[in-house]
């Protein structure tokens, strides 16, 4: 099967979050499935092209049409990747280069990403590469499926379009007269991409691609609620035919405590009592935490971001500290008054907080191995990697029951026994401290029901090929329509 995979980010060459890791490991899995012929199409960002790991080669150029603009577009090969992925790069230096600072923000991402979607069917044109399935991913793609449909039905005929979404957050907001000024579609698609008089990309990928998905099974089922859906979720109901979700894998080959080499000492389901203790050690040495074996370490690497639950433990943090004998290592940036409460924390617990206000991965991958509970009590999540991660290392997660979250982290009881994590249901403060509690009595009281709890976790199989295997279900029941 033929497959184009279009983007607006994908590690290792542009990542912001979420979407660039699964943009990593998804068509790299595909791909080794027997008859796929996968390609991935992403801009050219600048940090790409001044990259000399990359090596490139431009093997087409053409004009875009913006409305009444044509706008230079070049495509260029990656040379060299290993897994048989053909990666192409979208380039136009006014959209993509030259622009510091992160991947998005700029006053003009509507008009960027409206290049960068028709961009991805033109090149698919150029290079005589007509997929059997287009699979294309938030509001960022959201107007292929509507292109394709609208412009470009002719030199597609047969191509089928799955629209994927990560976060419904983001849906890719427009001014209306970006419909007249910048589209240059048919009238009649005016009322697809129109919502409360502006232009919603994302609403346009959902009503114009053969189907939806997202990445969680439950985060399918909350889309349907206008608590979770913001907005969409009239939109949602009326795609609900069309509308799947499939969960998230990670890439196991990165996320190894076996080979990972940020640890100072490696594991496995067999090994890993002695092995987290060599991590934990060090990493309480690295953060200036005093190196206490038995105490137990809880942390968080997440984007200090509110819907990632921080509230919640903003609230009971000081409580936390006072009436448990435990130590807490927070990681990432955002929300200033977020930086600024963990920062105060630490400076007022220093023997149990430590609060790193930075990107590192190196110290992201020490603290999945070497802490013993992870935390993670997001508002929303659609999917959420780092729980998957933390078990994958075996760290104990203490989870709010949404999303992803709730498929990937099915409850154990005070035992550990029967799922994989300690949850809550309603998202209170008190029912995450009551969790923690669970978890932190089932590591002093229960340290064989732990260790039993944490090798069952890093037994699951949290690779990529059950979703991938999702996905060609999928893309063969959409070839049969």
């Amino acid at each position: 099967m033929r497959i184009a995979v279009c983007a607006s980010e994908g590690a290792p060459y542009a990542k912001s979050g979420g979407l660039g890791d699964v943009m990593e490991a998804l068509p790299a899995a595909l791909q080794r499935i027997e008859g796929n012929e996968v390609a991935l199409f992403l801009p050219y960002y600048n940090k790409i092209k001044d990259n000399a790991a990359y090596m490139t080669e431009k093997v087409a150029q053409f004009r875009v049409r913006l409305g009444w603009r044509q706008q230079y577009c070049a495509v260029y090969k990656l040379e060299g990747r290993a897994d048989g992925v053909q990666v192409y790069f979208l380039d136009n230096e006014y959209y993509f280069g030259g622009r510091p600072g992160p991947i998005y923000g700029d006053l003009d991402d509507g008009e960027r990403f409206a290049f960068f979607s028709r961009g991805c069917l033109d090149a698919m044109v150029a290079l005589d590469f007509i997929p059997d399935i287009i699979q294309c991913n938030d509001w960022q793609t959201g107007l292929i499926p509507v292109y394709r449909k609208a412009v470009y039905h002719d030199k597609f005929p047969n191509t089928r379009v799955m629209y994927t979404i990560h976060n419904i957050e983001y849906q890719g907001w427009a001014r209306a007269d970006f419909f007249d000024d910048m589209l240059g579609l048919p009238w009649e698609y005016r009322g697809t991409l129109d919502m409360n008089n502006a232009v919603n990309m994302m609403k346009g990928g959902i009503e114009c691609c053969d189907m939806v998905t997202t990445v969680s099974e439950t985060y399918a089922r909350e889309l349907m609620y206008p608590y979770y859906a913001h907005g969409l979720d009239n939109i949602i109901a009326g795609a609900a035919w069309k509308l799947t979700g499939i969960t998230n894998g990670i890439d196991v080959g990165t996320f190894n405590p076996e080979t990972d080499p940020a640890l100072p000492a490696h594991y496995n389901a067999d090994t890993f009592v002695e092995g987290k203790a060599v991590v934990k050690a060090k990493l309480q040495e690295e953060v200036g935490l005093p190196v206490k074996p038995d105490v137990p370490l809880m942390v968080m690497v997440t984007r200090l971001a509110g819907h990632k639950g921080l509230d919640l433990l903003c609230y009971i943090a000081r409580r936390l500290m006072w009436e448990q004998d435990a130590q807490l290592i927070i990681l990432g940036t955002g929300e200033p008054q977020y930086e600024t409460f963990f920062k105060e924390l630490a400076n007022q617990f220093p023997e149990q907080v430590a609060a790193k206000i930075t990107f590192n991965l190196g110290l992201a991958a020490r603290m999945y191995a070497g802490a013993d509970i992870y935390l993670m009590p997001s508002k929303s999540e659609p999917c959420g990697l780092s729980q998957m991660n933390a078990m994958r290392y075996g760290t104990v997660p203490v989870v709010h029951a949404t999303g992803g979250l709730k498929d990937t982290v099915p409850p154990c009881d005070e035992n550990g026994e029967g799922g994989l994590g300690f949850t809550f249901q309603s998202y209170n403060a008190d029912d995450f401290f009551a969790a923690i509690v669970r978890a932190l009595n089932l590591y002093r009281n229960n340290p064989e029901g732990f260790r039993a709890l944490q090798r069952t976790e890093m037994s699951q199989d949290f690779s990529w090929n059950v979703p991938a295997g999702r996905y060609m279900e999928l893309f063969r029941k959409m070839l049969s329509w």
